[in-house]
């Protein structure tokens, strides 16, 4: 067996293979533990209830609408959009049915003066 010299590399050839460095040490454990999950506060049961009165009977909507957006005030609950439409939605539906009733009672009226 002869003593041959290595061969000689060029500068743009790969290092020769070998154990995998890595320039940073393994990461340690989190020193306050991983990120978490922080849930956000519950929906409020009142606006959601102001949403669907608004549609089936309005009044309903519009009082639910008002004590939800009290309650979300208070206590810092989800929902103020949904309260607000209930109000919203409860405030022109009460209006509208309001006018209908008025309109009957003067059409009522005008036909008994006739009669």
């Amino acid at each position: 067996m002869t003593n041959q010299p290595a061969p000689m590399r060029e500068p743009w050839d790969a290092p020769p293979p070998g154990p995998p460095t890595t320039p940073y040490p393994a990461p340690g454990p989190y020193p306050y533990g991983p990120y978490g999950y922080y849930p956000s506060p519950p929906t409020s049961t009142l606006a959601v209830l102001a949403l669907i009165f608004a549609f089936v009977f309005p009044p309903a909507g519009l009082v639910l609408g008002i004590l939800g957006l009290r309650q979300i005030n208070r206590t810092g609950e989800r929902g103020h959009s949904m309260a607000v439409a209930g109000v919203a939605v409860g405030a022109v539906f009460t209006a509208l049915f309001v006018i209908y009733a008025v309109l009957i009672i003067i059409l009522i009226g005008a036909a008994a003066s006739f009669g």
